[in-house]
């Protein structure tokens, strides 16, 4: 099989896993639970759902850490290899989770858009899970596929239709944020994993095609892209987030103006304490705050992409697949959330992984990045002569 990423790169840290790894996720979690207690205080306040209790998001989300907290514990303990066999089976749960939400009487809507099951306590987001079982399905195809991946019949197309059917019961709801990063995950995985380069050529070439179509047959897409190219033109309408957030960074200038200290999170700016998480972060950061918290990042992806890296030294090649799917997956979703958030983007309903508010997200990323801490402890004792 051919692997896009080769080299020989060695861990030569004696610690039996990533300590690095670890103090990153914490520090991107806390930044988090401070941020959004901060740009949820007001909406508390004046939510009469909430029962006017200014900690009401910050008590929900640190239930929510300490729940996904105990469920990357879990997960560390599961072996790469059960990962692969259980990887249809996932995909299949994550498929059957998406119809359920889509039956009305099942799924919750919530601001027009039916993305959620409701587990009486909480809300479970199925597209959040699906983005994880996504990555482990693509990655375990393209091992299994591996002889045949040259060829549009046997190995392209049958990728093709999952996705399609994936791609439809995502813009029903409608999550067409979901679904970008389900197919950019589903495409680095198969481009490193091998795809004929002309196959992946033509499909690169479809894909702006098949945005347009998407964008030019729903309204309500079409309304954010016009929102996008000039915010101002309608700042009570069409281009009302956009117009507060840019109005939030403008605000922050270098240093920000203060922890706590934010005007747009007063009501003005919409989802503050969830999409729009970074326009309050640089608000009361400034471009400092915004740097560090991108750095943060950045350095997650490399890592994520050099212990594939790893795990293609140790000749584990689903592993190496399924560690950098995750990077592609952190990496696409900050890139999009942070460009909507600075006017780069158009409009999407996506959250800022680890730090926006949000049990299904929080438990996804948990999970995943468990996983990723698995493999390189998993590179780490091979490496010893132990078995992993």
């Amino acid at each position: 099989m051919m692997y896009m990423l080769s080299g020989r790169e060695r861990i030569t840290s004696s610690s039996p896993y990533d300590q690095a790894l670890v103090w990153v996720t914490l520090i991107l979690l806390g930044i988090g639970l401070v941020m959004v207690y901060s740009a949820s205080i007001a909406l508390a306040e004046a939510d009469k759902m909430t029962g006017h209790q200014p900690t009401y998001f910050l008590i929900r989300h640190s239930i929510f850490l300490v729940i996904s907290l105990a469920g990357a514990f879990v997960t560390f303990q599961i072996p790469t290899r059960m990962w692969q066999k259980m990887a249809p089976y996932l995909f299949l749960m994550g498929l059957a989770m998406l119809v359920l939400v889509l039956i009305p009487g099942v799924g919750r809507n919530v601001n027009g858009s039916q993305r959620w099951l409701s587990l009486f306590v909480i809300n479970l987001q199925p597209s959040e899970f699906m983005k994880l079982f996504a990555a482990i399905y693509v990655a375990d195809y393209t091992i299994r596929k591996a002889e045949v991946m040259d060829s549009i019949k046997r190995g392209f197309l049958p990728m093709v239709g999952v996705m399609v059917v994936v791609g439809w019961l995502l813009l029903r709801e409608p999550d067409f944020g979901a679904f970008s990063v389900i197919v950019s995950i589903s495409m680095a995985i198969l481009w490193l994993g091998g795809i004929n380069g002309r196959i992946f050529g033509g499909l690169i070439a479809l894909l702006p095609v098949a945005v347009i179509g998407l964008i030019w047959s729903s309204p309500y897409r079409m309304q954010r892209v016009i929102g996008f190219m000039d915010p101002w033109a309608d700042p009570y309408g069409k281009g009302y987030q956009l117009s507060h957030a840019l109005i939030a960074f403008g605000r922050g200038e270098w240093l920000g103006v203060g922890l706590g200290a934010s005007v747009e999170k007063l009501l003005y700016l919409p989802e503050a304490h969830t999409d729009f998480l970074m326009a309050v972060i640089a608000e009361e950061l400034g471009f400092i705050g915004v740097l560090v918290v991108i750095g943060l990042f950045a350095w997650l992806i490399i890592r994520a992409f050099r212990i594939g890296k790893e795990a293609v030294n140790n000749e584990r090649y689903f592993s190496a697949l399924l560690a950098q799917g995750i990077g592609v997956w952190i990496g696409v979703q900050s890139i999009i959330n942070i460009g909507v958030n600075m006017g780069v983007l158009p409009t999407k309903g996506l959250t800022l992984p680890l730090l926006s508010f949000g049990g299904s997200g929080i438990l996804a990323n948990c999970i995943a990045l468990a996983i990723l801490l698995r493999i390189d402890w998993e590179n780490r004792r091979i490496q010893k002569g132990l078995p992993a």
